[in-house]
């Protein structure tokens, strides 16, 4: 089960903690969550989703981390995600979908 923290703002940047697993398991309410988090944040906000406690992920967790992205932009936020597990980024990578998810 994935759990999202909210550890608070810092320089206007809303922070979050992902951890647990981010599996087809968890993937249905991890998205209704992270949506909720996402509903809290007025237009043109900034948030960071740490994603260093997550220790398990599948192509489906990966689906999810998208689906955050693509929401995020459509409300007119920015996200961006911070210390994707290296098993997320090589999926991400093969899938031909790193870009979305991993900022330069």
């Amino acid at each position: 089960m994935l759990s999202i923290t909210d550890l608070g703002a810092n320089a206007g940047v809303a922070r979050y903690a992902l951890r647990g697993a981010l599996t087809i398991e968890s993937a249905a309410a991890a998205f209704v969550e992270g949506l909720a988090e996402l509903a809290k944040l007025a237009r043109g906000g900034r948030c960071d989703f740490d994603c260093s406690g997550i220790d398990g992920g599948d192509s489906t967790g990966l689906a999810v981390l998208i689906e955050w992205k693509a929401e995020s932009h459509r409300r007119g936020l920015q996200l961006s995600y911070a210390n994707l597990p290296a098993s997320l980024t090589r999926l991400a990578r093969l899938s031909d979908v790193d870009s979305l998810l991993i900022t330069a």
